[in-house]
């Protein structure tokens, strides 16, 4: 028997697979990559994408201001002048040049609503209308019908042109277009406290603007002294990560006005964020009470437009943040070999001295002993191999260095976060600390903590705001190491502070060179490192102690006021009922059928003859009232250990020679003397 043919294959259909396509090597640029990836940057929807937009600018303009010492001036407008809410899409293709058509093909559009569809919404509603008028005959409550809004297709977006000017440093007019035309190039980069997150600035807005509507961005600036103002309008080529200038001159600046002023017009949804720009807004007021802020939303329609000003409380700014140099055991590979790049140092023991704190001359040399006998005090730092530089890191890892100073972090301060807290939420207490620098993997870090009870707009239990580097964290917030000390590790109980019934606000703000951020967003700050846990754990319950003592302060003035309520009550009728007594006891005396001491004789002469009164002894009887109390309040205040108040270190500044005055500075308080 024959064996079988296998099955031929039908004619003119080829089983031989194709060759796959040679892959070419492509690169993107970092214009290109942040593009594509814009919700790293928080950039995910075009709500999220208003905020983020304004978050940028008003941080931007912040620094900016405080980098010169200026008391910040920020004003953020949304719209610019008398434009609309919102820029429809017929003004918008206006703005571009763009000629507006008229439907065609109309079952093309996703709004097309079908004679059907259309035919079944109508009954409903005529349904929903005959039943509101059968229940208004019988006399029920009648909701007023609303009329479904028609939904928006996803062509119809909405633009919004969103202003922030300054009063800050300004930018030289050439570093302009890079500035802001050029992704990953900024003044901010290096190894200090920044408040930026990724080092974008309004670059990603510029990349949303060119992304949603395609229009440029405009910047006027204007340094200190000069005569004349920048004007640039620019965007971004995505892909070769270069500025495209489109106007670039030098205009009149008779004011004589310094800083910036940025416009930028993208696409977004101010009714889902408004809140959450709002909130914003009052919480960077809380973190920088030195600064001024008007926030404006105009529209044509009066009643939907939104003004607010937050005013300057204090004149008193942190120091600026200064740059530092790594620590040791913070470092890896990649980075030695960027700082020997980089150094200008000859010898491996000048670059270990300058190049590292808390590297000695002598630290340094016990080191380069420890390395090996390759290794030399003299040898040229230039020439180490990659062997060796693993070597340095691998000492780094597990010698012992001292800690870093935070000399060069910038908190905010006990005394603005006081009064930021009391400026924004007026509470009746608030309490605040101020930690010592603490360190996590080699950076320096310090907590600062602020917990009022009470308050306007603050609901019932935890109200939790977050700050780090002195900018406002608003997402993400249940993972956050805040949020999950305050929930789960502070027994507020054992304060005198009921957790659900009373207003609490905690306020926690975090400074580092390096902020240990969870997330893509960059929006928390993870529950798993157990140092900045324990500083924030520590740094709640000192507050939560000094609101102890206000509230059993508090407690013990009701108390008084209660008891000599209820001994005052008494004392008219024991006035009385004692006087009776002695009147009594008078009349016997004087008649001789009772005899009584010679003390008690005069006394009882002197009711006879009224030099004691029924208004007198009511008035002892008041002042005795009033001396038991009190002895009684101080029993308690000894038994419940309270004391004296513990005093404060007050810091005297030192005098400068082109200032009139000096500043004590005392944790909670300023005392300014003038000359």
């Amino acid at each position: 028997m024959e064996s079988e043919s296998p099955i031929e294959t039908k004619k003119g259909k080829s089983r031989t697979p194709k060759k796959a396509k040679e892959s070419i090597l492509k690169q993107k640029s970092p214009a290109e990559f942040f593009a594509e990836n814009k919700n790293i940057a928080g950039f995910d929807n075009p709500g999220k994408c208003l905020y983020t937009t304004v978050r940028e600018l008003v941080e931007n303009a912040l620094d900016s201001a405080e980098s010169i010492s200026e008391l910040p001036v920020v004003d953020i407008t949304i719209p610019n002048g008398c434009c609309r809410e919102e820029i429809v899409k017929s003004k918008f293709n206006s703005m571009i040049g763009l000629v507006d058509r008229e439907r065609v093909d109309e079952e093309l559009y996703d709004d097309y609503e079908t004679a059907k569809a259309r035919e079944k919404r109508l009954a409903k509603e005529a349904r929903a209308l005959e039943m509101q008028a059968k229940n208004a005959a019988l006399g029920k409550k009648v909701k007023e019908h609303v009329v479904p809004k028609s939904v928006k297709g996803r062509g119809e977006a909405s633009f919004y042109r969103v202003t922030c000017k300054d009063n800050g440093r300004g930018m030289p007019h050439d570093d302009i277009p890079n500035m802001f035309g050029r992704v990953l190039s900024g003044t901010k980069y290096g190894l200090k406290q920044t408040r930026g997150k990724f080092g974008l600035g309004a670059k990603m807005a510029l990349i949303w603007s060119k992304m949603s509507t395609g229009l440029p961005i405009e910047i006027s600036s204007s340094m200190k002294g000069e005569n004349y103002i920048s004007f640039c309008r620019l965007d971004i080529d995505i892909h070769r990560n270069i500025p495209h200038i489109h106007l670039h001159e030098k205009r009149d600046n008779n004011d004589r006005w310094h800083g910036a002023e940025i416009q930028v017009v993208i696409e977004g949804n101010w009714t889902t964020y408004r809140s959450k720009i709002l909130h914003y807004m009052r919480q960077m007021a809380v973190i920088t009470p030195y600064a001024q802020f008007l926030f404006k939303f105009v529209t044509d329609t009066p009643d939907k437009n939104v003004t607010i000003k937050f005013a300057r409380r204090t004149d008193v700014m942190p120091p600026v943040p200064v740059e530092t140099k790594h620590h040791p055991s913070s470092v890896d590979i990649l980075l030695i070999k960027r700082l020997i790049a980089e150094t200008s140092k000859q010898t491996l023991l000048q670059f270990l001295q300058h190049e590292f704190v808390n590297i000695g001359k002598s630290l340094a040399e016990r080191l380069i002993g420890e390395m090996g006998p390759e290794f030399s005090p003299k040898m040229a730092v230039k020439s180490l191999t990659d062997q060796q530089i693993v070597r340095i890191h691998q000492l780094f890892r597990q010698a012992k260095f001292d800690d870093p100073s935070g000399d060069c972090l910038s908190p905010a301060g006990e005394y603005n976060l006081r009064l930021g807290i009391i400026k924004e939420l007026h509470p009746d207490m608030v309490a605040t600390y101020s930690g010592s620098a603490q360190i996590f993997e080699g950076h320096p870090f310090i907590v600062e903590a602020g917990v009022s009870v009470g308050g306007k707009d603050v609901k019932q239990g935890l109200n939790i705001f977050r700050f780090a580097n002195r900018i406002p964290l608003l997402f993400e917030q249940g993972g956050d190491v805040v949020t999950r000390t305050a929930l789960k590790r502070i027994t507020w109980n054992n304060y005198k502070i009921n957790q659900t019934q009373d207003k609490i606000g905690v306020f926690v703000s975090i400074v580092s060179t390096k902020v240990p951020f969870k997330g893509t967003g960059k929006e928390y700050i993870g529950d798993d490192i157990s140092e900045i846990a324990s500083a924030v754990k520590s740094a709640i319950q000192q507050c939560c102690i000094q609101l102890k003592l206000k509230i059993l302060k508090k407690m013990q003035a009701r108390e008084q006021q209660e008891r000599k309520r209820n001994l005052s009550k008494y004392i008219p009728d024991a006035t009385n009922a004692v006087y009776d007594v002695l009147k009594e006891m008078a009349k016997l005396h004087a008649s001789k059928k009772k005899r009584y001491e010679e003390g008690d004789a005069d006394i009882l002469q002197k009711v006879s003859d009224q030099l004691i009164t029924e208004e007198a002894l009511k008035e002892k009887l008041t002042q005795h009232v009033e001396k038991v109390d009190y002895e009684m309040a101080l029993e308690y205040a000894t038994q419940s250990g309270e004391s004296e108040e513990p005093r404060e270190d007050i810091y005297l500044e030192s005098l400068d020679a082109k200032s009139n005055f000096f500043d004590f500075h005392g944790p909670i308080f300023v005392f300014r003397l003038f000359l």
